[in-house]
């Protein structure tokens, strides 16, 4: 049996900024860009993309346009995905916020007294 403690999985968010600077810097790498080019692609100053990629520090919104200049910005829609629903009145509600829409109510049948039958 195999165990995994918890701590070995987390990372810090220092490391996570290293990981995504490497990756920056691989991505650009296997486009054939210089440091220039990428920067220049992705409306942002050399310098902030030398500080992106080595790192791993820069706005959101320059995160995003190296994104958009690497052809990642698919998968910053999956960044944070809303929680599973806890309870089935809670995943009719998101349903209907995703169809925008309200959702609908169900009711339970009515119990109706047993009839006397008839003589």
């Amino acid at each position: 049996m195999v165990t995994v403690h918890l701590w070995t999985v987390l990372k810090t968010p220092s490391e996570i900024l290293q990981d995504l600077a490497g990756r920056i810097k691989a991505r650009r790498v296997a486009l054939g860009w210089p440091q220039l080019e990428a920067a220049q692609r992705a409306g942002v100053a050399y310098r902030t993309w030398r500080r992106l990629e080595n790192e791993g520090q820069a706005s959101l919104e320059d995160m995003v346009k190296a994104a958009v200049a690497l052809r990642c910005e698919d998968a910053l829609s999956g960044l944070f995905p809303l929680p599973a629903a806890s309870s089935l009145d809670a995943l009719l509600a998101q349903q209907a916020a995703d169809a925008g829409t309200r959702p609908a109510r169900v009711r339970a049948p009515r119990s109706r007294p047993a009839k006397a039958p008839r003589p």
